[in-house]
Protein backbone atom coordinates (compact mmCIF):
# COMPACT_ATOMS: atom_id res chain seq x y z
CA UNK A 1 0.00 0.00 0.00
CA UNK A 2 1.66 3.63 -1.07
CA UNK A 3 0.22 6.79 0.60
CA UNK A 4 0.66 9.95 -1.44
CA UNK A 5 -0.84 13.41 -0.17
CA UNK A 6 -2.63 13.73 -3.89
CA UNK A 7 -3.35 11.12 -6.51
CA UNK A 8 -4.83 11.83 -9.95
CA UNK A 9 -6.54 9.16 -11.61
CA UNK A 10 -5.85 9.32 -15.45
CA UNK A 11 -2.80 9.88 -17.22
CA UNK A 12 -3.83 12.39 -20.01
CA UNK A 13 -2.86 16.26 -20.93
CA UNK A 14 -5.42 17.27 -18.27
CA UNK A 15 -4.37 14.74 -15.31
CA UNK A 16 -0.82 15.68 -16.21
CA UNK A 17 -1.11 18.90 -16.23
CA UNK A 18 -2.98 19.13 -12.62
CA UNK A 19 0.26 17.38 -11.46
CA UNK A 20 3.03 20.16 -13.28
CA UNK A 21 1.21 22.76 -11.56
CA UNK A 22 0.78 21.22 -8.21
CA UNK A 23 4.13 19.88 -8.64
CA UNK A 24 4.69 24.25 -9.25
CA UNK A 25 2.55 25.47 -6.56
CA UNK A 26 2.79 23.14 -3.47
CA UNK A 27 4.91 20.44 -1.73
CA UNK A 28 2.32 17.91 -1.63
CA UNK A 29 3.69 14.44 -2.35
CA UNK A 30 1.37 13.63 -6.18
CA UNK A 31 0.80 10.49 -7.72
CA UNK A 32 -0.80 10.24 -11.25
CA UNK A 33 -2.51 6.98 -11.87
CA UNK A 34 -2.47 5.38 -15.66
CA UNK A 35 -4.60 2.17 -16.46
CA UNK A 36 -2.32 2.19 -19.80
CA UNK A 37 1.38 0.80 -20.44
CA UNK A 38 1.66 4.03 -22.69
CA UNK A 39 0.76 7.59 -22.40
CA UNK A 40 -1.67 9.25 -24.61
CA UNK A 41 -3.41 6.10 -26.22
CA UNK A 42 -6.79 7.57 -25.71
CA UNK A 43 -8.30 11.25 -25.99
CA UNK A 44 -5.29 13.22 -25.62
CA UNK A 45 -3.35 11.22 -28.18
CA UNK A 46 -5.86 10.48 -30.69
CA UNK A 47 -7.58 13.81 -31.92
CA UNK A 48 -6.35 16.41 -34.60
CA UNK A 49 -3.60 18.42 -32.71
CA UNK A 50 -5.21 21.52 -33.97
CA UNK A 51 -4.76 24.26 -30.54
CA UNK A 52 -8.05 26.67 -31.10
CA UNK A 53 -7.33 30.08 -30.77
CA UNK A 54 -11.03 31.01 -29.06
CA UNK A 55 -13.05 32.62 -31.78
CA UNK A 56 -15.63 30.30 -31.45
CA UNK A 57 -16.69 30.52 -27.92
CA UNK A 58 -18.91 33.07 -26.24
CA UNK A 59 -17.21 35.99 -24.61
CA UNK A 60 -16.52 35.50 -21.01
CA UNK A 61 -16.69 31.85 -21.04
CA UNK A 62 -14.36 29.50 -19.29
CA UNK A 63 -14.19 28.25 -22.99
CA UNK A 64 -13.40 31.66 -24.48
CA UNK A 65 -10.32 32.53 -21.63
CA UNK A 66 -9.06 28.49 -21.31
CA UNK A 67 -8.96 28.62 -25.15
CA UNK A 68 -7.09 31.91 -25.39
CA UNK A 69 -4.67 31.75 -22.65
CA UNK A 70 -4.07 27.91 -23.51
CA UNK A 71 -2.92 28.85 -27.15
CA UNK A 72 -0.44 31.18 -25.80
CA UNK A 73 0.47 29.08 -23.55
CA UNK A 74 0.89 25.64 -25.32
CA UNK A 75 2.90 28.11 -28.23
CA UNK A 76 5.01 28.98 -25.36
CA UNK A 77 5.78 25.99 -24.17
CA UNK A 78 5.87 24.08 -27.24
CA UNK A 79 8.39 26.47 -28.23
CA UNK A 80 10.11 25.96 -24.91
CA UNK A 81 10.71 22.03 -24.58
CA UNK A 82 11.04 21.49 -28.24
CA UNK A 83 7.55 20.13 -28.82
CA UNK A 84 6.62 20.25 -32.29
CA UNK A 85 4.30 23.23 -32.73
CA UNK A 86 3.09 24.88 -36.14
CA UNK A 87 0.98 28.17 -36.52
CA UNK A 88 -0.72 27.84 -39.87
CA UNK A 89 -3.85 29.59 -38.89
CA UNK A 90 -7.48 28.34 -39.93
CA UNK A 91 -10.36 29.47 -42.43
CA UNK A 92 -13.46 28.96 -41.48
CA UNK A 93 -15.60 29.03 -44.70
CA UNK A 94 -19.34 30.46 -45.36
CA UNK A 95 -20.86 28.16 -48.36
CA UNK A 96 -24.36 30.14 -48.27
CA UNK A 97 -25.77 33.33 -46.76
CA UNK A 98 -26.55 31.96 -43.55
CA UNK A 99 -23.35 30.83 -43.03
CA UNK A 100 -21.72 34.10 -43.90
CA UNK A 101 -23.79 35.99 -41.50
CA UNK A 102 -22.68 33.55 -38.72
CA UNK A 103 -19.28 34.21 -39.77
CA UNK A 104 -19.86 37.78 -38.76
CA UNK A 105 -20.87 36.77 -34.96
CA UNK A 106 -17.87 34.22 -35.04
CA UNK A 107 -15.72 37.98 -35.77
CA UNK A 108 -17.70 39.96 -33.07
CA UNK A 109 -17.00 37.02 -30.77
CA UNK A 110 -13.27 37.01 -31.84
CA UNK A 111 -12.85 40.38 -31.18
CA UNK A 112 -14.08 40.50 -27.54
CA UNK A 113 -12.21 37.40 -26.91
CA UNK A 114 -9.12 39.25 -28.10
CA UNK A 115 -8.09 36.60 -30.83
CA UNK A 116 -6.79 38.23 -34.00
CA UNK A 117 -9.13 37.62 -37.35
CA UNK A 118 -9.69 38.85 -40.48
CA UNK A 119 -13.15 38.35 -42.84
CA UNK A 120 -12.38 37.62 -46.29
CA UNK A 121 -15.58 38.79 -48.19
CA UNK A 122 -15.26 36.44 -51.48
CA UNK A 123 -14.40 33.39 -52.85
CA UNK A 124 -11.36 35.46 -54.46
CA UNK A 125 -10.15 36.52 -50.91
CA UNK A 126 -10.53 32.99 -50.11
CA UNK A 127 -8.60 31.52 -52.38
CA UNK A 128 -5.64 33.21 -51.54
CA UNK A 129 -5.51 31.82 -48.37
CA UNK A 130 -6.45 28.34 -49.55
CA UNK A 131 -6.02 28.05 -53.43
CA UNK A 132 -8.37 24.75 -53.48
CA UNK A 133 -11.23 25.85 -50.77
CA UNK A 134 -14.90 26.49 -52.25
CA UNK A 135 -17.14 29.25 -50.29
CA UNK A 136 -18.47 32.28 -50.63
CA UNK A 137 -16.77 34.01 -47.92
CA UNK A 138 -14.69 32.63 -44.88
CA UNK A 139 -13.09 34.25 -41.17
CA UNK A 140 -9.36 33.84 -41.22
CA UNK A 141 -7.70 33.18 -37.85
CA UNK A 142 -4.15 33.05 -37.90
CA UNK A 143 -3.34 31.78 -34.64
CA UNK A 144 -4.77 28.81 -35.20
CA UNK A 145 -1.76 26.01 -34.80
CA UNK A 146 -0.69 22.49 -35.09
CA UNK A 147 0.80 20.51 -32.01
CA UNK A 148 2.31 16.65 -31.51
CA UNK A 149 -0.43 15.67 -29.14
CA UNK A 150 1.40 12.58 -27.93
CA UNK A 151 4.96 14.24 -27.96
CA UNK A 152 3.59 16.93 -25.41
CA UNK A 153 1.73 14.83 -23.56
CA UNK A 154 5.26 12.86 -22.93
CA UNK A 155 6.78 15.80 -22.74
CA UNK A 156 4.61 16.96 -19.83
CA UNK A 157 5.34 13.41 -18.06
CA UNK A 158 8.77 13.50 -18.19
CA UNK A 159 8.84 17.35 -16.28
CA UNK A 160 6.37 15.92 -13.50
CA UNK A 161 8.51 12.87 -13.05
CA UNK A 162 11.63 15.13 -12.62
CA UNK A 163 9.29 17.36 -10.56
CA UNK A 164 9.10 14.60 -7.79
CA UNK A 165 5.11 13.32 -9.11
CA UNK A 166 5.02 9.51 -8.81
CA UNK A 167 3.79 8.35 -12.12
CA UNK A 168 2.20 4.83 -12.48
CA UNK A 169 1.63 3.16 -15.33
CA UNK A 170 -0.27 0.07 -16.14
CA UNK A 171 -2.42 0.38 -12.95
CA UNK A 172 -6.34 0.51 -14.03
CA UNK A 173 -8.68 2.02 -11.01
CA UNK A 174 -11.09 -0.10 -10.14
CA UNK A 175 -12.95 1.07 -7.38
CA UNK A 176 -12.66 4.05 -5.18
CA UNK A 177 -13.37 4.31 -1.27
CA UNK A 178 -14.21 7.17 0.17
CA UNK A 179 -12.75 6.75 3.83
CA UNK A 180 -12.96 8.97 6.51
CA UNK A 181 -10.29 10.70 5.58
CA UNK A 182 -9.18 10.72 2.04
CA UNK A 183 -9.37 7.83 -0.20
CA UNK A 184 -8.18 4.32 -0.62
CA UNK A 185 -7.89 3.54 -4.41
CA UNK A 186 -7.79 -0.34 -5.74
CA UNK A 187 -5.73 -0.62 -8.69
CA UNK A 188 -4.91 -3.65 -10.93
CA UNK A 189 -1.36 -3.74 -9.43
CA UNK A 190 -1.57 -1.64 -6.23
CA UNK A 191 -3.81 -0.31 -3.35
CA UNK A 192 -3.36 3.55 -3.06
CA UNK A 193 -4.39 5.43 -0.33
CA UNK A 194 -4.11 9.88 -0.67
CA UNK A 195 -5.50 12.50 1.29
CA UNK A 196 -6.95 14.50 -2.13
CA UNK A 197 -8.46 12.72 -5.25
CA UNK A 198 -8.23 13.92 -8.59
CA UNK A 199 -10.21 12.21 -11.53
CA UNK A 200 -9.12 12.86 -14.32
CA UNK A 201 -10.12 10.20 -16.19
CA UNK A 202 -11.57 11.13 -19.55
CA UNK A 203 -13.78 8.52 -20.69
CA UNK A 204 -14.54 6.51 -17.16
CA UNK A 205 -14.43 10.05 -14.84
CA UNK A 206 -18.35 9.80 -14.57
CA UNK A 207 -17.98 5.65 -14.03
CA UNK A 208 -15.91 7.02 -11.09
CA UNK A 209 -17.10 9.70 -9.51
CA UNK A 210 -20.66 7.57 -9.56
CA UNK A 211 -18.78 5.33 -7.14
CA UNK A 212 -18.51 8.13 -4.61
CA UNK A 213 -21.84 9.58 -4.85
CA UNK A 214 -20.80 12.42 -7.34
CA UNK A 215 -22.01 13.82 -10.61
CA UNK A 216 -24.95 10.75 -10.90
CA UNK A 217 -27.06 13.25 -12.78
CA UNK A 218 -24.52 13.42 -15.55
CA UNK A 219 -22.82 10.22 -17.70
CA UNK A 220 -20.56 9.90 -20.85
CA UNK A 221 -21.99 8.30 -24.07
CA UNK A 222 -19.03 7.73 -26.39
CA UNK A 223 -18.86 9.08 -29.81
CA UNK A 224 -16.28 7.71 -31.91
CA UNK A 225 -14.68 10.00 -34.35
CA UNK A 226 -12.80 9.16 -37.43
CA UNK A 227 -9.95 10.43 -39.65
CA UNK A 228 -8.84 10.17 -43.13
CA UNK A 229 -5.50 10.72 -44.45
CA UNK A 230 -5.01 12.67 -47.87
CA UNK A 231 -2.36 11.08 -50.11
CA UNK A 232 0.77 12.64 -49.72
CA UNK A 233 0.61 13.47 -53.62
CA UNK A 234 -2.45 16.00 -52.85
CA UNK A 235 -1.25 17.13 -49.58
CA UNK A 236 -1.25 20.68 -51.47
CA UNK A 237 -4.99 21.10 -51.25
CA UNK A 238 -4.68 22.30 -47.55
CA UNK A 239 -2.08 24.83 -46.68
CA UNK A 240 -3.07 24.93 -43.12
CA UNK A 241 -6.49 24.05 -41.79
CA UNK A 242 -9.89 24.79 -43.30
CA UNK A 243 -13.29 24.20 -41.20
CA UNK A 244 -16.66 24.50 -41.56
CA UNK A 245 -18.91 26.91 -40.47
CA UNK A 246 -20.23 25.83 -37.32
CA UNK A 247 -23.58 25.34 -36.29
CA UNK A 248 -23.77 26.77 -32.71
CA UNK A 249 -26.55 23.89 -31.74
CA UNK A 250 -24.40 21.55 -32.39
CA UNK A 251 -21.34 20.11 -30.02
CA UNK A 252 -19.78 18.87 -32.69
CA UNK A 253 -17.58 20.63 -35.80
CA UNK A 254 -18.32 18.61 -38.66
CA UNK A 255 -15.91 16.94 -41.01
CA UNK A 256 -12.72 19.25 -41.63
CA UNK A 257 -9.30 19.86 -42.71
CA UNK A 258 -5.99 19.93 -40.72
CA UNK A 259 -2.46 20.01 -41.99
CA UNK A 260 -0.75 18.55 -38.64
CA UNK A 261 2.66 19.21 -37.46
CA UNK A 262 4.40 16.45 -39.28
CA UNK A 263 3.14 17.65 -42.51
CA UNK A 264 0.74 15.24 -42.82
CA UNK A 265 -3.42 16.62 -43.62
CA UNK A 266 -5.86 14.59 -42.20
CA UNK A 267 -9.39 14.99 -43.03
CA UNK A 268 -12.79 14.48 -40.53
CA UNK A 269 -14.00 13.79 -38.04
CA UNK A 270 -17.28 12.44 -38.31
CA UNK A 271 -19.12 12.12 -34.73
CA UNK A 272 -21.03 8.66 -33.86
CA UNK A 273 -22.27 7.07 -31.70
CA UNK A 274 -19.42 4.12 -29.92
CA UNK A 275 -20.55 0.81 -29.22
CA UNK A 276 -18.26 1.21 -26.42
CA UNK A 277 -16.11 3.50 -24.77
CA UNK A 278 -12.87 2.57 -26.25
CA UNK A 279 -14.47 1.16 -29.31
CA UNK A 280 -12.11 2.65 -31.44
CA UNK A 281 -13.50 0.87 -34.89
CA UNK A 282 -16.80 0.53 -36.28
CA UNK A 283 -17.04 -3.25 -35.62
CA UNK A 284 -15.84 -3.11 -32.31
CA UNK A 285 -18.53 -3.17 -29.22
CA UNK A 286 -17.76 -3.79 -25.77
CA UNK A 287 -21.82 -5.27 -24.19
CA UNK A 288 -21.56 -3.12 -21.16
CA UNK A 289 -20.57 0.06 -22.00
CA UNK A 290 -23.34 -0.28 -24.74
CA UNK A 291 -25.65 -1.45 -22.05
CA UNK A 292 -24.66 1.05 -20.09
CA UNK A 293 -25.61 3.74 -23.21
CA UNK A 294 -28.93 2.13 -23.86
CA UNK A 295 -30.29 2.07 -20.39
CA UNK A 296 -29.56 5.74 -19.72
CA UNK A 297 -32.38 7.61 -19.87
CA UNK A 298 -30.66 10.96 -20.36
CA UNK A 299 -29.29 9.06 -23.81
CA UNK A 300 -33.15 8.69 -24.80
CA UNK A 301 -34.27 12.04 -24.02
CA UNK A 302 -31.35 13.31 -26.27
CA UNK A 303 -32.50 11.12 -29.21
CA UNK A 304 -36.14 12.11 -29.03
CA UNK A 305 -34.92 15.53 -30.86
CA UNK A 306 -35.59 14.97 -34.67
CA UNK A 307 -32.20 17.27 -35.09
CA UNK A 308 -30.18 15.15 -33.65
CA UNK A 309 -31.71 11.84 -34.82
CA UNK A 310 -31.12 13.37 -38.33
CA UNK A 311 -27.56 13.83 -37.42
CA UNK A 312 -27.12 10.48 -35.74
CA UNK A 313 -28.05 9.04 -39.28
CA UNK A 314 -25.58 11.36 -41.48
CA UNK A 315 -22.62 10.66 -39.09
CA UNK A 316 -23.65 6.88 -39.27
CA UNK A 317 -23.39 6.18 -43.16
CA UNK A 318 -20.15 8.49 -43.11
CA UNK A 319 -19.20 5.80 -40.76
CA UNK A 320 -19.73 2.55 -42.70
CA UNK A 321 -20.26 4.44 -46.35
CA UNK A 322 -16.89 5.68 -47.42
CA UNK A 323 -18.30 8.01 -50.25
CA UNK A 324 -20.47 9.72 -47.84
CA UNK A 325 -17.27 10.69 -46.06
CA UNK A 326 -15.98 11.30 -49.36
CA UNK A 327 -18.83 14.07 -50.28
CA UNK A 328 -18.64 15.72 -46.53
CA UNK A 329 -14.91 16.56 -47.75
CA UNK A 330 -16.00 18.08 -50.78
CA UNK A 331 -18.21 20.55 -49.58
CA UNK A 332 -15.01 22.16 -48.70
CA UNK A 333 -12.23 20.92 -50.90
CA UNK A 334 -14.20 19.66 -54.01
CA UNK A 335 -11.34 18.39 -56.34
CA UNK A 336 -10.86 15.79 -53.13
CA UNK A 337 -11.21 12.17 -54.79
CA UNK A 338 -12.36 8.95 -52.66
CA UNK A 339 -8.88 7.69 -54.08
CA UNK A 340 -7.19 10.61 -52.17
CA UNK A 341 -8.55 9.39 -48.91
CA UNK A 342 -6.89 6.58 -47.08
CA UNK A 343 -8.72 5.64 -43.44
CA UNK A 344 -6.18 6.59 -40.50
CA UNK A 345 -6.86 6.71 -36.93
CA UNK A 346 -10.04 7.38 -34.79
CA UNK A 347 -10.73 8.55 -31.18
CA UNK A 348 -13.49 8.85 -28.73
CA UNK A 349 -14.78 12.18 -27.47
CA UNK A 350 -16.43 11.46 -23.84
CA UNK A 351 -19.64 13.71 -24.41
CA UNK A 352 -21.20 14.19 -21.08
CA UNK A 353 -25.06 13.86 -21.19
CA UNK A 354 -27.35 15.26 -18.46
CA UNK A 355 -29.98 12.87 -17.57
CA UNK A 356 -32.62 15.47 -19.26
CA UNK A 357 -31.32 14.65 -22.54
CA UNK A 358 -28.91 17.93 -22.49
CA UNK A 359 -25.19 17.31 -24.30
CA UNK A 360 -22.82 19.43 -21.72
CA UNK A 361 -21.14 21.50 -23.55
CA UNK A 362 -18.74 23.35 -21.36
CA UNK A 363 -16.19 22.05 -18.98
CA UNK A 364 -18.13 21.08 -16.16
CA UNK A 365 -15.82 19.80 -12.75
CA UNK A 366 -17.44 18.67 -9.34
CA UNK A 367 -15.77 19.42 -6.34
CA UNK A 368 -16.30 18.47 -2.38
CA UNK A 369 -14.38 18.58 0.69
CA UNK A 370 -11.44 16.40 -0.66
CA UNK A 371 -12.02 15.58 -4.51
CA UNK A 372 -12.31 17.56 -7.95
CA UNK A 373 -13.59 15.34 -10.28
CA UNK A 374 -13.36 16.33 -14.00
CA UNK A 375 -16.28 14.67 -15.61
CA UNK A 376 -16.16 17.39 -19.07
CA UNK A 377 -12.63 18.13 -20.28
CA UNK A 378 -15.15 18.87 -23.63
CA UNK A 379 -12.78 20.56 -26.64
CA UNK A 380 -10.61 22.36 -27.11
CA UNK A 381 -9.49 19.83 -24.22
CA UNK A 382 -5.45 19.63 -25.48
CA UNK A 383 -5.70 23.53 -26.14
CA UNK A 384 -7.12 24.78 -22.66
CA UNK A 385 -4.95 21.78 -20.91
CA UNK A 386 -2.32 24.26 -19.20
CA UNK A 387 -4.47 26.78 -17.87
CA UNK A 388 -7.30 24.40 -16.93
CA UNK A 389 -4.88 22.08 -15.12
CA UNK A 390 -3.62 24.67 -13.24
CA UNK A 391 -7.06 26.49 -12.12
CA UNK A 392 -7.77 22.93 -10.87
CA UNK A 393 -4.50 22.88 -8.75
CA UNK A 394 -5.15 25.95 -7.64
CA UNK A 395 -8.45 24.55 -6.25
CA UNK A 396 -6.74 21.04 -4.64
CA UNK A 397 -4.19 23.68 -2.99
CA UNK A 398 -6.36 25.62 -1.51
CA UNK A 399 -8.17 22.52 0.27
CA UNK A 400 -5.13 22.30 2.67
Amino acid sequence: MTDHDVAIVGGGCVGLSVAKHLAERTDFDVAVIEKEHRLAEHQSGRNSGVLHPGFNYPPGSEKARFATEGTRRMKAYCDENGVPCEELGVVVVATDDREEARLDELAEQAEENGVEYELLDSRAELREREPHAEGQAALYAPEAASVDSQQYVYTLAREVQDAGVSLYLGHEVSRIYDRESGYRLATSNSVVDAEYLVNAAGLHADTLAHQVGVGEQYQVVPFRGEYYEVTPEKADLCQSMIYPTPDPELPFLGVHYTRRADGKVIVGPNAVLAFGREAYENTQFDLGDLRETLTYEGFWKLLASPTMVGVAWEELNKSYRKEKFVEASQRLVPEVREADLHQSYAGIRAQLVSEDGELVKDPLFIETDDAVHILNAVSPGLTSSLPFGDHIAERIAEKR
